[in-house]
């Protein structure tokens, strides 16, 4: 018995000085880099993939020394792993048709510092080529494995598709893919987590409901941008009124998003952060003129066209991420995007406008509910004022060198503000002659007030038997 207590401490020692050993290989990794190509090469579709080891869970790679990773014996369980933990994270659609499991075809251990991934040649001749020698002193959590995949496919034209599952990987997983597709040029992508279903190729039709579906949420869950709405919808509650309203805002946006989209906008470091602090200085002067005054329906739409110039710069820092995702649709992912924030506002004015008649006509009155509401608004939008401008001045403003770059962008912006300048010529000469023309029913109404209600009879003249009135006597 007194044997058997003896044994025991020492079993339970023995495995306390395990644990780590163990617990190393259920670790899970805080950031995790996946790098992939994706090649379509006439009925094949060759896949290169780079995965950290110490992502592979639950497989204990053999170790020598303080820690190296024993080359002779781990190559053994690169394909197992290979399949395991990376063939089984995605899956490939060429179409609307999953592909078939990719094979292994090849794989092997790289160093931290190898950096054949930077083209899918260079990275194909170094999966294929000789491995590391067994010698080679590298510790198991620094390697990388390197894997070349192979699947059947119909055809390198055709169009396809990814739904990457990486983000078990890791606490946060990055993964950057690049498309080489069949006689076109390289297409980068890069996105976090798990991005669900990535068309690689997308149709112009994919593209457009895809950039719908964006710009609708991002308009529900920017609230800078909401809260600019609301104040331009507080003193205007009608929405035939508002519509314009709304309208010139988007298109205002639409032109700034688009530019910056084509490269017309400033790449300073300290644009994005000006941007933002204008963003929040509009929604303050917005709340202040509710305060003050509205002023008309008409002073109303020429500022939130000029602020909406502002806003397009801040969409399209949101959007820079997600235009990997147009394809070749660059224009029509753009209109589209616009074409869902203008959804997504549309439903927020369906929504806001019964509610704010509710709340003025049963809970206070219009102009003292109009000024604590916007008091509210313009106090949360000043201190994102003071803080974006704390961000701001962190940044060192420099004059720019006077080259030719700089005059050729100067040169852009100054034709697109002749543009901007004529239309808004254009709409406001419109909206004066709409403002000025007389509705139907009121001059209808008009002219039933001016004429009389009986019509007086012409004098009779006195005519003689058998003589005509029109005759001469």
């Amino acid at each position: 018995m007194f044997r058997m207590l003896r044994i025991h401490p020492l079993l339970l020692g023995a495995a306390l000085l395990f644990l780590p050993c163990f617990a190393r290989a259920h670790d899970i990794p805080n950031d995790v880099t996946v790098q992939m190509f994706v090649k379509p090469e006439g009925r094949h579709l060759h896949l290169l993939v780079r995965v950290p080891l110490k992502a592979m869970r639950d497989i204990s790679f053999p170790q020598r020394g303080p820690g190296y990773l024993d080359l002779e014996r781990a190559g053994a369980l690169l394909p197992g792993a290979a399949k395991m933990w990376i063939a089984g994270f995605f899956e490939m659609y060429e179409g609307d048709t999953l592909l078939s499991n990719p094979q292994v075809v090849a794989t092997r251990i790289s160093l931290p510092s190898d950096f054949s991934f930077s083209s899918y040649e260079s990275a194909l001749a170094h999966v294929t080529g000789p491995a590391l020698t067994d010698t080679t002193d590298v510790y198991w959590d620094q390697t990388l494995l390197d894997v070349l995949f192979d699947t059947s496919i119909q055809s390198d034209r055709s169009r396809f598709s990814i739904q990457p599952r990486f983000g078990r990987l890791g606490l946060r997983v990055i993964t950057v893919l690049r498309f080489v597709p069949a006689g076109g040029e390289v297409r980068a992508f890069e996105f976090d987590g798990d991005p669900g279903l990535v068309r690689l190729d997308p149709q112009w039709y994919q593209a457009a409901l895809n950039f719908v579906h964006r710009g609708f949420l991002h308009i529900l869950d920017g609230t800078d941008h909401l809260l600019f709405l609301f104040c331009l919808v507080i003193p205007f509650r009608r929405l035939r009124a508002l519509i314009p309203v709304v309208t010139a805002f988007t298109v205002a946006h639409s032109i700034t998003l688009i530019a910056s989209a084509y490269n017309f906008a400033p790449d300073f470091l300290w644009f994005p952060p000006l941007i933002e602090v204008l963003i929040a200085a509009s929604i303050v002067y917005m709340a202040l003129e509710n305060i003050v005054g509205a002023g008309s329906v008409q002073r109303r739409w020429m500022i939130a066209f000029g602020f909406g110039l502002v806003h397009g710069f801040g969409f399209s820092f949101a959007l820079r991420q997600s235009l990997q995702f147009a394809g070749t649709h660059l224009l029509t992912s753009l209109l589209s995007f616009n074409a869902g924030v203008e959804l997504g506002q549309l439903l927020v004015l369906i929504l806001l406008i019964p509610v704010l008649q509710l709340f003025f006509r049963y809970a206070v009155a219009e102009r003292t509910g109009t000024i604590i509401l916007s008091a509210i608004v313009a106090h949360t939008a000043w201190h994102w004022m003071l803080d974006r401008g704390g961000v701001l001045r962190q940044f060192r403003f420099e004059s720019p060198a006077l080259d030719a770059t700089l005059l050729a962008m100067l040169l852009r912006w100054l034709m697109l503000f002749l543009v901007l300048g004529g239309m808004l010529w254009l709409v406001r000469m419109a909206s004066r002659r709409w403002a000025a023309r007389p509705a139907p029913a009121a001059t209808e109404s008009a002219d039933r007030a001016a004429s009389p209600l009986l019509t007086p009879l012409e004098p009779a003249t006195s005519v003689e038997p058998g003589l005509s009135p029109d005759r001469p006597n």
